[in-house]
């Protein structure tokens, strides 16, 4: 190139003559030559997320003739480890859909790259997804829905007003709902699921991995608060008398949206499932740990989509995320899945007040590689306890298993 800088006069009249000889013969500038024919492959969940990848993408294509959409079906928990397997082999996606816990992993194995024009892209979505998308100073991916969970009520068989704040209430009530209903429950939760028993480990502010969620030498599941709360979770069991392996999470759905549990905790993705079975409900915050008159907080999560670092078509993949943020597809998503959009654009909910209120205490999952070590020790540790097994010694496990020690 620097050869080129110093002969640039003649160079340059020579390209200037070639350029002109190959208008004159071909009649057209090679410039105005169609696009190359793109195909991006987005990997997604079914149910849902699967028709917005194709409705969007459809969308897409009628602006971008040149560029079709190609949706292949990974299950959001699945996809960061078929990447690892994929994504070398070259037959991975070009955008594949993830949650942001998995980012630190995701990053440290290369396997995405960062967010295009991410200051602009931050300007745009809430600023909780941005947060959860910056590892060490870096933004990754590109986030199509924010979620919590909350504590969905049936209003056939509570009242409102009966709702409970504390958990302590919610045991006494659940007690005289199951003695005068028999075969119903009065509450359900997935209890071996960390997902939702973390959010019994932070009493007092306590958070996994401190308050940065960044700590890598303790995971706070086994201090005093910690235990305190998950004290409190296997007290649960007197009102629902039922093992954590008969607990499980399409076990405690199918069992509100058949009508025969009065509570249950889950999110937004449930809505359209409930509503489609006939269920009156409401939704509202999660009760408070004893001592506290605030929700307990729960985990807020970020749905992204994230180019593949082995993508043949980085720059059309990215242009796609970024349409899929756009008011319009934020709508669509929100009216297809029930997902909470990731900017902020008004939509119609009337159960949205109760989630944007738990919202408000909930604190987005911690995205260190520790995380992939989180999952599977929170979850037996909360098993076991439920089960009977004595706080203390399962949660020092627990730390031990995701600190490696």
């Amino acid at each position: 190139m620097n050869k080129k800088v110093l002969k640039g006069g003649a160079i340059i009249a020579a390209t200037l003559m070639l350029g002109a000889a190959v208008v004159g013969c071909n009649g057209k500038d090679k410039g105005s030559s169609k696009k190359e024919a793109v195909t991006l492959t987005v990997w997604e969940s079914l149910s849902g997320p699967d028709e917005f990848i194709k409705q969007a993408g459809a969308a897409y294509t009628a602006k971008n003739p040149n560029v079709t959409i190609k949706f292949v079906n990974v299950e959001l928990g699945d996809s960061s480890g078929q990447i690892a397997l994929d994504g070398p082999a070259g037959v991975g996606p070009d955008l594949f859909a993830a949650p942001h816990d998995k980012l630190g992993e995701l990053v440290s194995s290369g396997h995405v790259l960062p967010t295009v024009d991410a200051a602009n892209v931050k300007s745009q979505v809430l600023g909780a997804c941005s947060t959860a998308l910056t590892y060490n100073g870096t933004m990754y991916g590109y986030p199509v829905s924010a979620e919590t969970y909350a504590l969905f009520y049936n209003k056939d068989l509570i009242s409102e007003s009966d709702v409970p704040k504390t958990w302590d209430d919610l045991i006494a009530w659940v007690k005289k709902f199951n003695a005068a209903n028999p075969g119903k429950n009065g509450f359900v939760m997935d209890v071996g699921n960390a997902y939702y028993t973390i959010l019994f480990t932070t009493g007092n502010g306590n958070r996994l991995f401190g308050a940065s969620g960044t700590d890598t030498t303790n995971t706070c599941l086994n201090n005093a608060d910690a235990i305190a709360g998950m004290k409190e979770f296997q007290k649960l069991r007197t009102a629902l008398n039922v093992p954590a392996a008969d607990l499980g999470t399409s076990v405690c759905d199918g069992a509100f949206q058949s009508g025969n549990a009065a509570m249950h905790i889950t999110g937004l993705w449930n809505v359209v499932n409930f509503e489609n079975a006939g269920i009156n409900f409401g939704v509202a915050a999660i009760p408070s740990l004893p001592g506290e008159s605030k929700p307990a907080a729960s985990f807020s999560g970020t749905r992204a989509m994230f180019v593949s670092a082995y993508s043949d078509h980085p720059e059309e993949a990215a242009d796609f995320a970024k349409f899929l943020i756009s008011p319009e597809m934020q709508k669509l998503r929100f009216d297809l899945t029930g997902a909470m959009p990731s900017v902020n654009v008004e939509v119609s909910s009337k159960y949205m007040p109760g989630f944007l209120t738990q919202l408000d205490y909930a604190f987005p999952m911690p995205s260190i590689p520790e995380m992939g070590s989180f999952w599977e020790a929170m979850g037996n540790a909360s098993k076991n306890i439920w089960d009977g097994a004595d706080a203390q010694k399962e949660m020092d496990a627990c730390n031990a298993a995701i600190l490696g020690k």
